[in-house]
């Protein structure tokens, strides 16, 4: 009896083991199969390693000014209030940038009445605005409206 009961609990007990096995086995492919899809998104342009670069301006703020400048190559920054209307007119212009200079250049808006440490930081006084970085420095500045041909012009250079 006392042998039965041993051979039951051996029994048991490797079928303990294999089902821990298999389990440890159907881990291992959900790990391999969660590193793929992450290997995947960061390769197409999900969260990335690789910037994905937006095709219309981001609405920038005090707070988040210097991380974009880091994240993008060449930033360009509409410096505007919601009172000017020059900066009505350009804005449209900085729309439509923005979706044929994608990959080269990322433009940003930001409302200079709602943040004043920028415009402080930059010595804005007059709007619109428009600040070239690159590589996170201030590389020139545009100020006034003017037409999408001569805005054009002056940044091809730097895209």
């Amino acid at each position: 009896m006392a042998a039965r009961c041993r051979k039951g609990s051996v029994q048991i007990l490797i079928k303990t083991m294999l089902f821990i096995f298999s389990f440890m086995g159907e881990l291992e492919d959900l790990r391999k199969k969660k590193l793929s899809q992450l290997q995947k998104r960061y390769m197409n342009g999900g969260t990335t390693l690789e910037k994905k670069y937006p095709d219309t301006p981001i609405v920038m703020l005090d707070a988040d000014l210097d991380e974009h400048l880091k994240k993008y190559p060449v930033v360009v920054i509409d410096c505007w209030a919601v009172w000017c209307g020059p900066c009505r007119m350009i804005g449209p212009i900085i729309e439509e940038l923005a979706t044929e200079m994608k990959g080269k250049i990322v433009f940003g808006k930001l409302n200079v009445d709602e943040n004043p440490q920028t415009s402080m930081k930059y010595k804005i006084m007059s709007i619109p605005t428009l600040l070239v970085f690159k590589n996170g420095t201030l590389v020139d500045r545009f100020i006034g409206a003017m037409p999408k041909e001569m805005l054009l012009g002056k940044l091809k250079h730097y895209a």
